[in-house]
């Protein structure tokens, strides 16, 4: 796995992909956080709900951009056959591209932690600011970048053409973030909560309110597993 794991990485870090995609979400989130409209600046209350709200959307394009060509270049390349020659299992082929995935993400994230730092010190009184909440919604961006790697790979491992897995990655991302929720507002009542409950949106805004809840965590790790799951299926029926 660690073979697979630094190759990736490197693939990643030797090409301008890692840099495109760290630059381009700093800039979105970035330029919504601190100068367009409703930023944290006009909004006179330290907490940073537009950056929480706006990532995950940003999230549903760039992950899928990121996990695209994952498997589906080696099925383009050929270099899958060689891999399979390998003394390497489906878990440790998939878990090694996984995990530089989200390490890539992890390294997107990780500057933003200046934005809590700045509100921090602008709060009045200084640190007048939920750190409970703020750490609630990292964990629960860090589980949502995971689960959308997954998703990504496991969209990867279905084709050979990389445009066609970023299409059914981000679909797939977009309708289990929000699209089980707008489907849920359709109905009222217990019917409502349950189907919301489908949504990654519930777990991650759960998370959100800095009360870490088993069921939320569970949920997602489940979505993760569920998703490198079905990859490796999809690679056993190729390798097959």
């Amino acid at each position: 796995m660690l073979t697979i794991f630094r190759k990736e990485l490197n693939s990643f870090l030797n090409s301008l992909v890692a840099y495109i995609v760290i630059g381009v979400f700093l800039v979105i989130v970035g330029l919504f956080t601190w100068f367009f409209d409703s930023n944290v600046l006009d909004y006179g209350y330290a907490d940073l709900n537009n950056f929480f709200q706006l990532t995950p959307f940003v999230f549903i394009f760039l992950i899928p951009a990121i996990s695209m060509r994952a498997l589906s270049e080696e099925y383009k390349s050929g270099t899958i056959e060689l891999l399979f020659t390998k003394p390497l299992s489906e878990w440790q082929i998939i878990l090694g591209k996984f995990f530089a995935i989200f390490l890539l993400i992890c390294f997107a994230i990780l500057p933003t932690i200046l934005y809590y730092y700045s509100v921090y010190q602008l709060g009045s009184p200084k640190g007048n600011i939920d750190s409970a909440s703020i750490f609630g919604s990292y964990l629960g961006l860090l589980f949502l970048g995971a689960t959308f790697a997954a998703i990504g790979l496991w969209a990867s491992s279905l084709t050979d053409n990389q445009i066609v897995a970023f299409i059914i990655g981000a679909v797939l991302c977009y309708f289990l973030y929000d699209g089980i929720h707008q489907l849920s507002n359709v109905f009222a009542g217990t019917i409502q909560y349950y189907i919301n409950f489908l949504s990654l949106s519930f777990h991650y805004e759960s998370l959100g309110r800095g009360l870490i809840d088993s069921r939320n965590i569970i949920f997602l790790v489940s979505i993760i597993f569920l998703m490198l799951f079905l990859t490796k299926q999809e690679l056993i029926s190729k390798k097959n």
